[in-house]
């Protein structure tokens, strides 16, 4: 599993991505949240329409030619479906690392297995910041890291 709001897509979402489809294999699945538009609502920065951004993650994942399966679901909060569902592994980066922590110790309480945790590295734009989609609104870096100013 693995989980975000995607918008715009960039370098460092590509990586956690990847990285999900890679622990799944061509034998597993892959399960993406993409945030709604209500939970995205709490960004500071303007979101895209739900089915705007699934659009470009459903292009972007079948360019790769990943040979895992994936769907991509509906993430109204910040655990969707992780606190019920049976699945061996999840992808974060050092930013939403926190909630992984938080998914395992509620599944622990629910009786559930916990599940491993795969934290990748946030990508980092040429500055040495983390790319970041709000840095990417505010016209400080592009999509790979650039700077733009």
């Amino acid at each position: 599993m693995v989980g975000g709001t995607f918008d715009p897509l960039h370098d460092g979402h590509k990586v956690l991505l990847g990285r999900s489809f890679e622990i799944a294999g061509p034998h597993g699945h892959v399960v993406i949240g993409l945030t709604t538009d209500s939970f995205a609502s709490r960004k500071v920065h303007p979101i895209r329409p739900f089915e705007v951004r699934k659009s470009e993650l459903e292009e972007y994942i079948t360019s790769r030619k990943f040979s895992t399966p994936f769907i991509v679901e509906p993430l109204q909060d910040r655990f969707g479906s992780a606190l019920d569902s049976d699945f061996d592994a999840i992808i974060v980066s050092e930013e939403t690392l926190p909630v992984a922590v938080e998914i395992n110790k509620l599944r622990r309480g629910q009786g559930r297995k916990k599940v491993d945790i795969h934290q990748i590295s946030c990508v980092l734009a040429e500055d040495g910041r983390w790319i970041s989609s709000t840095r990417i609104y505010r016209g400080e870096i592009d999509v790979h890291g650039h700077l733009t100013k």
